[in-house]
């Protein structure tokens, strides 16, 4: 059983930072891509950042120069360091991970979500 665990989300002000960490807590091995979603109310699940186990990053283009992502692998652990935060930031923040055994298919994961509130 394979759980992802989410903390960091809160409300901040605008101008202000935050980071959000994820662990894949359970029975999970060869971890390729660790990443963050985020949805907003009305809106569809968008990808924030994600990192693969070679370190390669994605970000969103709205993330990108304001938002890092880190993983410490030993831990099977994801950071999103988050800073001049703006209120369309405003979303669930969503943790993701793709897991790809070798002989099996990947399996995908998800976390419940963490809050980020950022007020103007």
């Amino acid at each position: 059983q394979v759980r992802l665990a989410e903390s960091g989300g809160g409300l901040v002000q605008a101008g202000g930072s935050l980071r959000l960490s994820c662990v894949a807590l359970g029975s999970i091995l060869n971890i390729r891509n660790m990443g963050w979603y985020r949805q907003a109310p009305g809106k569809q699940r968008e990808l924030v950042a994600a990192m693969d186990n070679a370190g390669n990053t994605n970000y969103a283009e709205s993330a990108r120069g304001r938002f890092t992502i880190s993983r410490d692998n030993a831990k099977n652990t994801a950071y999103l360091q988050m800073s001049s935060l703006k209120p369309e930031d405003t979303a669930i923040y969503l943790c993701n991970v793709l897991n790809a055994r070798p002989g099996y298919p990947p399996s995908n994961y998800w976390g419940q979500g963490t809050q980020v509130t950022v007020s103007s």
